[in-house]
């Protein structure tokens, strides 16, 4: 076990381990770190604690210091000078002609570096670029590609829901989204009910879906066959997955047929396939094929 702390360098990001050392650190401190890229500012989110080793990148860098009222000053004329940056990069963009859009700036904590985050369709030859945002601020300069989670993540924004979005506010990793978890909580496949701001499936998907995979194990599919607990055959027209009702049309001993409601829980009927094994209609396959034209086929599962 190794006693460490938790600490991220942007709202919502990635939270990194670092050894306290002999700094009595706490949640909510600011402090002085080496990182890969150079002398950092952070914040500390999680207290000191043990953790085990496999879960420690080593070599596990201490902490510098606790950040001073200067250290915190610097860090704010930093935030200052990213915006002159970002500028200035961006009418150097236009001047070079590239076809990329330029999403946020940044300085490390000691100014070794600035670093430029962009979208782009697909590879930009920005070697000129570089040589000149070097020239003018006389620094090492990179730019990086991200996606457009990413970008979203970094500008954030307002989601469907009419909150701020998970991605900026408290999502630190971008969870595997599948098209599967959308049907699994019986939500219309139309790409502008399950796309987010970004465009690809909406992270909050994941939210309920161990609720929903429980619930719907208990529950027969739509057009099984089932016995209720007068004995009648009948097939399922609906259910309703959080209040566990099924409804079904029975047939009558006079041939009548009648919807009746029940309780999952008195109804007889095979077990659920399981999620893996859960097929789409030839409806939800076009709906699925519109949306993977509109996202990217390779992006729905992996992202």
């Amino acid at each position: 076990m190794v006693r460490v702390i938790g600490v991220r360098f942007r709202p919502a990001g990635k939270i990194y381990f670092f050894a306290p050392g002999r700094h009595k650190v706490k949640n909510g401190d600011k402090v002085i770190v080496e990182t890969a890229r150079g002398v950092e500012f952070g914040s500390v989110v999680t207290g000191p604690k043990e953790v085990e080793d496999s879960r420690i990148t080593q070599p596990l860098k201490p902490v510098i210091r606790i950040a001073t009222e200067e250290d915190k000053n610097k860090e704010a004329r930093n935030r200052e000078k990213e915006k002159e940056a970002f500028a200035i990069c961006l009418e150097k963009i236009r001047k070079h002609g590239l076809e990329m859009k330029l999403i946020n700036a940044e300085y490390t904590f000691d100014n070794n570096k600035v670093l430029f985050y962009f979208t782009a369709d697909g590879r930009i030859d920005f070697r000129e670029l570089v040589k000149d945002l070097a020239s003018v601020f006389r620094t090492r300069i990179e730019l990086r590609q991200i996606g457009v989670r990413d970008e979203t993540k970094i500008r954030g924004g307002i989601g469907i829901c009419g909150r701020s979005l998970c991605c900026h506010t408290y999502l630190a990793e971008f969870a595997p989204v599948s098209i599967k978890m959308a049907k699994e909580q019986n939500l219309s496949l139309n790409p502008t009910k399950i796309s987010g701001v970004c465009g690809r499936l909406m992270c909050c998907l994941t939210n309920e879906e161990e609720t929903y995979e429980q619930l719907n194990s208990r529950l027969p599919g739509n057009g099984d066959r089932v016995t209720t607990p007068e004995g009648l055959k009948g097939d399922v027209q609906s259910v309703n997955v959080l209040r566990q009702l099924v409804k079904v049309i029975v047939t009558l001993d006079n041939d009548e047929k009648e919807i009746r409601e029940y309780k999952a829980s008195e109804l007889r009927f095979r077990p659920k396939r399981k999620k893996k094994d859960v097929k789409l209609t030839r409806e939800e396959m076009a709906e699925l094929k519109a949306l993977e034209e509109k996202n990217g086929a390779s992006k729905l599962d992996d992202e």
